[in-house]
């Protein structure tokens, strides 16, 4: 027999058999966010050229000391020159990729053709602001071309602010990476009038030698990212990726 609810139940009283009512937290117990929004994908970067752009993140997925799995890859192509690389727990990223699949096919068939990046830049942000009251726990990074064919990469925080960069890393190596590519790459600020190109000065090639060491120079501190790297490189040519193994351990 089903145990009898009381509104009015009191600790203090002989309630006659009845129970204590179920609140929100104990029939929802995954609501604690010390359990369920867990950072499970680390580490991503991207680098903008002249006419290429390199989109990177290595594919261990891992909770505290445990590693989930060593082959997960957080790149999600987004049209044909966009990609995104996401950090942050792992069901909102996969939420958030599949909510920005379903508004781009929409777009297409209202407009025949796809998004640019600037165009998906925007539309990433609209998403992560609307849900920022209860947002998407999802670090991104997009890049790819724009309409004139440079490259580009932009960065977000959890809500939808962005800025158009030279260069970026989200997660937990971030903190590593990004003075490395400080100090290699000295991009301008933004704020610097007038207004200079935020690209790198490297070449496609010299880009990705540059992603593979800065992630195994954090693979050795950062205990969170590791096992390989998976690069993407979006160019006019279209996109490839590559592969390069980092530490198992």
């Amino acid at each position: 027999m089903a145990s009898k609810q009381h509104a009015n139940w009191s600790p203090y009283d002989n309630n006659g058999g009845y129970e204590k009512p179920k609140t929100l937290s104990d029939l929802l117990p995954s609501l604690n966010p010390n359990v369920a929004f867990q950072f499970s994908c680390r580490t991503c970067v991207a680098i903008a050229g002249s006419d290429y752009c390199v989109i990177a993140a290595d594919t261990r997925m891992s909770t505290g000391y445990s590693i989930l799995t060593r082959e997960y890859s957080k790149i999600c192509k987004l049209a044909d020159k966009s990609v995104m690389a996401s950090s942050g727990f792992q069901a909102d990223v996969k939420a958030l990729q599949k909510n920005l699949a379903a508004r781009h096919l929409i777009y297409q068939h209202q407009h025949n053709k796809q998004m640019s990046c600037p165009a998906m830049a925007q539309l990433l942000s609209n998403t992560l602001y609307y849900k920022r009251f209860f947002p998407y726990y999802a670090f991104n990074v997009l890049g790819g071309l724009d309409i004139e064919g440079k490259g580009c990469v932009f960065t977000y925080d959890a809500v939808g602010s962005y800025e158009r960069v030279g260069y970026s890393a989200q997660g937990s190596g971030s903190t590593l990476i990004m003075p490395v590519l400080d100090n290699q790459l000295k991009s301008p600020s933004p704020l610097l009038l007038p207004a200079k190109d935020a690209v790198t000065p490297l070449s496609e090639m010299e880009a990705v030698d540059l992603v593979k060491d800065v992630f195994a120079s954090a693979t050795e501190r950062d205990i969170y990212t590791g096992d390989r790297v998976e690069i993407v490189i979006v160019n006019a040519g279209g996109i490839r990726r590559e592969y390069t193994d980092l530490r198992k351990d």
